[in-house]
């Protein structure tokens, strides 16, 4: 039987805890025998979990003959991994054992060094602080989760269970993980990233800055065709000095950044009425359904029928 060991930090966050478990002890085979066994373990018998305290079964001599160790999401993810556990999850990678981290969870896996080098994600509000805390990292904020073989991470809360899932389907097939999918009522497969869930705000601009009311001209004219010249038009100033300020301000293009809004705003009348998707590309200012599909697409990683679905 396969073993799968979840690690209990502390400051351990309660949902991400419980999702490995929950998912890997319903998992039956075909002949209806369990597929995994599964093991809470911890560096101390008590764990603070915030509003409880969590009494673990295992220490960390539980990850040694595991197959798969899970790592949790924790609530500060900036807190010092210690040494102990450092090192008994290098241990388990030296022994080829799969190692799997949800939510915040690649924070604490990223300090052991283990995940230097790969293509990794995190729930998408932390992706920021952990490209900037671990710069050797290739930090992916859009997707639900990455395979790297024995290492694998997550984005935040419900993309622990689709990771889980697609271990399931890894270890025993697609039928097994169908039915542990439908005993979490979840598909097995979800279309698109956490892209799609993504509030995609604006960089902050400074109140009294060159593009604070340029920004609000663009807000209320997301409907109109608009290029670069028009753009440096209303700003009063060339195109390379446009560019120029929109990336010290906002990080990004000027066309880039209108793009996003556009889509934003699509996303909300997709939520919000019942438009035909025509209809909605055309108010945001997409000058054909083809070009408003590519590029909603492309930002949150559906289409916007899928979108509407989900979200409507």
């Amino acid at each position: 039987m396969h073993t799968v060991a979840v690690l209990a930090l502390d400051q351990v966050i309660p949902f991400d805890l419980s999702t490995p478990i929950e998912v890997f002890t319903r998992a039956r085979l075909p002949d209806g025998r369990p597929g995994y066994q599964v093991r809470v373990c911890a560096e101390r018998e008590e764990v603070d979990a915030g509003t409880f305290t969590l009494r673990a079964r295992w220490g960390l001599d539980g990850l040694r003959d595991a197959d798969t160790v899970i790592v949790p999401g924790v609530s500060d993810p900036t807190a010092p991994l210690p040494p102990d556990v450092r090192d008994a999850l290098r241990a388990a990678a030296a022994d080829g054992t799969r190692i799997a981290s949800i939510c915040t969870g690649t924070f604490p896996l990223a300090a052991t060094g283990l995940l230097d080098g790969l293509r990794v994600t995190t729930h998408w509000l932390a992706a920021g602080l952990l490209a900037a805390t671990h710069p050797e990292l290739e930090v992916d904020p859009d997707v639900l989760y990455v395979d790297n073989g024995l290492i694998l991470t997550s984005a935040g809360a419900a993309a622990g269970l689709d990771l889980c899932l697609h271990m399931i389907r890894r270890d025993y097939g697609s039928a097994v993980a169908a039915d542990a999918a439908r005993l979490s009522v979840m598909p097995l497969e979800r279309e698109g990233g956490q892209a799609q869930f993504i509030a995609y705000d604006h960089a902050p601009t400074p109140q009294g800055s060159a593009l604070e009311a340029l920004l609000d001209w663009l807000r209320d004219n997301l409907g109109r065709e608009l290029t670069l010249a028009d753009i440096a038009a209303q700003a009063g100033t060339s195109t390379r000095t446009l560019i120029r300020r929109f990336r010290e301000q906002t990080g990004s293009t000027p066309l880039q950044w209108l793009h996003r809004a556009r889509v934003r705003q699509a996303q909300h009348l997709l939520e919000t009425t019942e438009h035909s998707v025509e209809r909605i590309g055309s108010q945001v200012g997409f000058g054909s359904p083809t070009a408003f599909r590519d590029r909603f697409k492309r930002t949150t990683g559906v289409s916007p029928q899928a979108y509407r679905r989900t979200f409507g």
